[in-house]
């Protein structure tokens, strides 16, 4: 009934807001209502499950499928994971993490977690990890001692990230956090095509031909990194070109493999702080 869904206090909480509220907005809890009767018919769904701000739609689902059906059927709510602003953690907040590797992956999960303040760290331990509260206990203790090893973060990501992808993915998400936070050549070395796409989202990829007595500049040029001209020379020389985490300076080094082009066939070019290209190495 219309009243029913105007009385609602999710409802009344958008009607007063100086944006109002869309249509959409208002017929979603039939729509979702209509979701459980739909999934209690043909898959015997008697349950739904979700966040305390959930309530209404839920509501809505249990009135709407015992009238229909004269099932018993049932809704839990459970206290939202909320930010250190207090603002809920999900899609409509923009800041939610997926277990899906396709929407989130290992190496995002992980260092979601080891960016966690001190005042929600142990709940989240206690939360999302299977550890005992002794043990968690213990990890406070010493991180009251030694607060800049950041030790309890890092354990919660590590399990949250095991437990989500396996052993596999916390190597992963391990690997890609010594590449990209600590240079580390021996890790991008053993990154798989997967992890340096992951890792690099938004890097341009190129595959290119080694050419004999083929220089920093060639590369550059060819991966379409630096303008023509004057100023792109000047990018290199100013020391705004690095390969595979170390910068060069002079335009007219010759590339090294083993040094600039690793032994995997793959090339990390940054121009500038945030500018990331892959290099992609054919018939070395």
């Amino acid at each position: 009934r219309m009243g029913t869904l105007l009385s609602r206090q999710s409802c009344q909480a958008r009607l007063h807001r100086a944006e109002g509220m869309s249509l959409a907005e208002f017929l979603y809890p039939a729509l979702q209502a209509y979701d459980f009767l739909h999934l209690h018919r043909h898959h015997g769904c008697r349950i739904q499950l979700g966040g305390h701000d959930q309530m209404g739609n839920i509501m809505s689902g249990y009135e709407l499928v015992t009238k229909m059906t004269g099932t018993d059927v049932f809704g839990i709510t459970v206290p939202l994971i909320t930010s250190t602003t207090g603002d809920k953690l999900g899609k409509t907040a923009g800041n939610a993490v997926w277990l899906n590797r396709d929407k989130t992956s290992p190496f995002e999960l992980y260092q979601f977690f080891v960016r966690q303040q001190d005042n929600v760290v142990e709940k989240y331990l206690k939360l999302f990890t299977f550890l005992p509260l002794e043990e968690i206990a213990h990890i406070m203790e010493m991180h009251a001692k030694e607060p800049e090893k950041w030790g309890p973060q890092k354990r919660l990501a590590a399990e949250v990230t095991k437990l989500v992808h396996g052993r596999e993915g916390l190597e992963s998400a391990k690997r890609c956090t010594k590449a990209l936070y600590h240079s580390s050549v021996e890790a991008l070395e053993e990154m798989s095509d997967q992890e340096l796409e992951e890792l690099f989202r938004q890097a341009t990829s190129a595959e290119l031909m080694l050419e004999p007595g083929m220089t920093v500049l060639d590369l550059c040029r060819k991966a379409n990194a630096i303008p023509d001209g004057p100023s792109g020379y000047r990018k290199i020389t100013d020391g705004g070109v690095s390969i595979n985490g170390n910068r060069v300076t002079d335009p007219e080094t010759v590339l090294i493999l083993g040094q600039h082009i690793l032994k995997n066939g793959v090339s990390l070019l940054r121009v500038g702080k945030k500018n990331y290209y892959i290099i992609k190495w054919l018939q070395l």
